[in-house]
């Protein structure tokens, strides 16, 4: 028997209390679920905020994860999104080696890629970069031919297509 261990990707409306992200990320530890990534920040309402989780697992994990979830007291709502028509994007700021002999190559792969640069230095550029894991990843990829210092990424956030938050779940 094959089990699957794919991505997939929660969402969580909760409360924006100090120690519910410790108390969430502490559920996690010790039922011994990873997290591939995780985003946090403001909802649309006051005092509650939107997490955005990556994890790794079957769909049985993925649905214990979100059960787990639900039971604390501060998580409002939990939808697991992802068998769902959805937009994801993640942000990655990426330091790369640039001097005049390359330069333009960088930059005309960063165009290709509709990143953008926005830091120039003596001997380095800072890259910009929007998109879904696979395109941050391949970039990063093609920039590694240049010298990639650093690579800041700020995880997956997600939102079903076409319909509200609140509609797009049961109560």
């Amino acid at each position: 028997m094959t089990t699957t261990t794919d991505k997939h990707t929660i969402t969580a409306l909760v409360e924006d209390q100090p120690g519910v992200l410790n108390r969430i990320s502490s559920m996690f530890r010790r039922r011994g679920y990873n997290i591939s990534s995780l985003a946090v920040g403001q909802s649309e309402t006051d005092g509650l905020s939107r997490m955005t989780f990556v994890v790794e697992g079957d769909p049985e994990t993925v649905e214990m994860v979100a059960k787990n979830l639900h039971k604390l007291v501060e998580v409002i709502k939990v939808v697991n999104i992802s068998s769902g028509n959805t937009v994801s994007r993640e942000l990655a700021l990426v330091r790369v080696n640039a001097d005049v002999t390359t330069r333009s190559e960088i930059m005309q792969i960063v165009d290709i890629f509709r990143a953008k640069i926005v830091d120039v230095s003596q001997g380095t550029l800072i890259v910009e970069v929007t998109g879904d894991e696979n395109k941050v990843d391949s970039l990063v990829d093609l920039l590694r031919t240049f010298g990639v210092h650093e690579v800041m990424r700020t995880g997956t956030i997600a939102m079903s297509r076409g319909v509200s938050y609140e509609e797009d779940t049961p109560g």
